[in-house]
């Protein structure tokens, strides 16, 4: 058997490291200013039915079968030419299952 030799430990070069953005500290733009034109268009009303809907992966027959109302209606309703109202609200609300008052 061999004795035991000393190994020795090299340094190694320290090189400074470049700080990273935590997600807290990164530049971010407010959704309502990316989507501006969008909004201006549908309103806000719309433009978030008509997300909800892409989100459940629902056409507009689809939503309006739920609801038991025509397509025309929800087209109108996303396109901002017939308000929300607040029953209607209700129900969008429980087929998303969401807080009715972010369509209104």
């Amino acid at each position: 058997m061999s004795a035991p030799t000393k190994t020795h430990r090299t340094r190694r070069a320290v090189t400074p490291k470049t700080k990273v953005k935590s997600k807290s500290e990164k530049e971010s733009i407010p959704w309502r200013e990316v989507f501006k034109d969008e909004l201006e268009k549908y309103g806000e009303a719309g433009f978030l039915l008509k997300g909800n809907r892409h989100k459940a992966e629902m056409t507009q027959k689809d939503l309006a079968d739920a609801l038991g109302i025509s397509q025309n209606h929800i087209s109108e309703m996303e396109n901002g030419k017939r308000p929300i109202g607040k029953v209607m609200a209700l129900r969008l609300a429980k087929v998303f299952k969401t807080d009715y008052r972010k369509f209104l």
